[in-house]
């Protein structure tokens, strides 16, 4: 990508010392959100955006929200990158169109079984073979991932950002309910599939080291994700009729 003005003033001017300080953190967060996502992201285009995610951070950190500077600076950090990798998304139209598909299918299923639905039971409602399903999943978990970062997942805290500072309490609120949504629509996953979320969000486990913790395979856990993605996606239908689910 093309070096933002902002990013190249900076430049000129000298680094400031907090921005040497905590060049690790954005290098770190880069690593981390790289090892998620196809070989073909650049690791320097993602360092590059959230140098400036940390640029603005220092522009914008009061500390009077008891968030110390470099739990703000993070979320700063990695909306940067994840706005970036959005600018450049790889996810085709028709993943984007068959998650949907899924997740309506699911959440049918699910209202006239009273259970959780099955792979298989999805996949035969939408017309998939078992491996075409899978497929599908796979491109779901990778392609939906940066917005679950973005919605900040398990560990986030929206408050904690730039915007909400300048949010009135009416967006407080609704943060507020979507985080508590949330949490409750991934405390009812099914085992594996809370698992697979609490070690990728929470713990920030890559797909091999989470394999490694269940043993299974990166692709399988690829999978386990994808599928807990479309549930969520399911039971969540009230915020996307509102226009609110973010992934």
């Amino acid at each position: 990508m093309n070096a933002p003005a902002e990013y190249l003033a900076v430049q000129r001017a000298g680094t400031p010392d907090w921005v040497r300080t905590h060049a690790e953190l954005v290098r770190r967060i880069a690593h981390h959100l790289a090892a998620r996502l196809p070989p073909a992201v650049d690791v320097d285009d993602l360092v590059q955006a959230g140098m400036i995610g940390l640029i603005e951070a220092g522009r914008q950190y009061r500390g009077d929200g008891g968030a110390s500077f470099e739990t703000f600076a993070s979320f700063r950090i990695r909306g940067a990158m994840i706005d970036e990798l959005r600018r450049g998304d790889w996810t085709p139209r028709s993943v984007h169109r068959k998650v949907r598909e899924a997740a309506d299918a699911l959440r049918v299923i699910e209202q006239r079984n009273g259970r959780a639905a099955t792979s298989q039971e999805v996949a035969s409602a939408i017309g998939l073979g078992p491996a075409d399903y899978q497929q599908l999943l796979d491109d779901a978990a990778r392609g939906q991932v940066l917005s679950l970062d973005a919605a900040i997942v398990a560990t986030g805290e929206p408050a904690l950002s730039a915007e909400t500072h300048q949010a009135g309490p009416g967006t407080l609120f609704e943060q507020a309910e979507f985080r508590e949504a949330l949490a409750e629509a991934i405390a009812g996953l099914p085992d594996r599939e809370r698992t697979v979320m609490a070690l990728y969000y929470q713990e920030e486990m890559n797909l091999r080291e989470i394999g490694a913790v269940l043993g299974v395979t990166e692709s399988r856990v690829c999978q386990i994700h994808g599928q807990a993605l479309v549930r969520l996606r399911a039971r969540m239908a009230v915020w996307k009729d509102s226009g609110n689910l973010p992934f």
